[in-house]
């Protein structure tokens, strides 16, 4: 992206480069501090934007999003092995979290929270949902791969609809895996609420303060987040997804939100509340393994996927991607450089960044916020590092460029 100004629409506002490349924030996290894993595969998705569902089978490969999800654990790791991969990730987890030396253990049970956002019930639609392909490719991955038993494994977006697309396709494979929806049916099991998990680091009105049980009681979270934008934050990755891990009502248009949802559009700095869930014991700081889905994307929170991409290395097809990484802020800040280079005009981009900002420097912030999501005296620190890119054809951060310890990005096209 240009450093130079720039004008475009975003709603009624003008949009202007307001941030600088390559200044690192925060203090990077992960096996290899701050990386993120770029997989990219031309072969998973072929629909034509207009027959029928883009999810159907015809318009995608299994077999290549299989490979996708492979090799971006192998470039996140530096491990060309499935199982050796996970293992290496589940270490390095209980070793910062737990000061253990220890690989997955057999009843230790892993969450997965899919964004299901656009769903109304459980038939099936056309708008950007979670890619089914995809979440069988990860169920895959952990049953055969990394060895975790079925039925320790919950697949879960507490607050919507799974979906009879991901459904049929992931307990036809995957029976015994708990599939855990907001009002359950039909074999899905219905949420139940911890009250009060989450009081927040500042008084948020009437937000809801439930967790969703099977978040609580997991030992290991996997959050599967969409690449799109979103109205009043500019986008929704992977600390927005937590949102739904909480007691808000199937409904959105019943659910509370409070200021701290969204970005100041003067550009002056305020309390945020994604650097609450991304800190919660229970949320971010369970998180073992941040992906984001850049299969389809969307310009729009919700809608029928309707853009493909002008940047290279896309050129006119869909992003096809897969992002991972161990820092739940380096990934975010990475695809929204993604979002804000291919679609500066989207709703609300202005100041998007200020979320991933505040995050990575959650124990100073530029807020001033006290940041302490469990309100049990223990102040948040760095969750993470924040940095834009050098430049849209180059893509490459501090780590890669050897100037500062930010970012580093991975790339890998799956020849």
């Amino acid at each position: 992206m240009p450093n130079s100004p720039v004008e475009a629409k975003s709603g009624m506002e003008e949009f202007h480069i307001w941030y600088k490349p390559n200044i690192p924030l925060g203090t990077a996290r992960g096996m290899f501090p701050g990386r993120v894993a770029w997989g990219h595969n031309p072969k998973v998705a072929s629909w034509d934007g207009t027959t029928g569902f883009w999810w159907e089978d015809q318009f995608n490969n299994q077999p290549e999003t299989d490979r996708l999800l492979a090799q971006t654990l192998f470039s996140l790791t530096d491990i060309k092995q499935e199982n050796k991969a996970w293992d290496a990730l589940f270490r390095y987890f209980n070793k910062t979290k737990n000061n253990v030396d220890a690989g997955y253990k057999k009843g230790q049970k892993i969450a997965i929270k899919l964004n299901l956002n656009n769903t109304y019930s459980l038939e099936s639609n056309n708008e950007i949902n979670a890619n089914p392909h995809l979440v069988l490719s990860l169920l895959k991955s952990l049953v055969n791969q990394a060895g975790v038993p079925q039925e320790n494994i919950t697949v879960t977006d507490p607050s919507r609809f799974i979906t009879d697309n991901v459904y049929d396709k992931c307990h036809t494979a995957f029976p015994n895996v708990h599939y855990v929806d907001h009002n359950g049916g039909k074999g899905r099991e219905k949420a139940t609420f911890v009250e009060n998990a989450i009081p927040y680091s500042i008084d948020n009105g009437k937000v809801c303060q439930g967790l969703a049980s099977c978040i609580v009681e997991a030992d290991y979270i996997i959050n599967l987040a969409l690449m799109k934008g979103h109205v009043s934050q500019g986008v929704t990755l992977c600390a927005k997804n937590y949102f739904g891990c909480t007691s808000i009502e199937d409904d959105w248009r019943k659910n509370a939100h409070s200021s701290g949802f969204s970005q100041n559009k003067d550009g002056s700095h305020k309390y945020l509340v994604f650097v609450d869930y991304l800190g919660h014991k229970d949320l971010g700081e369970k998180t073992m393994l941040f992906l984001i889905d850049g299969i389809y994307s969307n310009k729009f929170v919700d809608k029928v996927p309707a853009f493909k991409w002008k940047l290279a290395p896309f050129n006119g097809n869909w992003p096809n991607s897969l992002f991972a990484s161990q820092d739940g802020v380096a990934i975010d800040a990475v695809v929204l450089d993604f979002i804000l280079t291919e679609w500066p005009d989207a709703p609300d981009m202005m100041y998007s960044d200020y979320s991933v900002n505040e995050s990575a420097l959650a124990d100073h912030p530029p807020s001033k916020t006290v940041y302490d999501p469990e309100r049990d005296g223990t102040k948040l620190t760095s969750l993470g590092t924040s940095e834009h890119w050098n430049n849209a054809a180059d893509k490459q951060y501090s780590r890669n460029l050897k100037t500062g310890k930010g970012i580093e990005l991975v790339y890998k096209k799956v020849e």
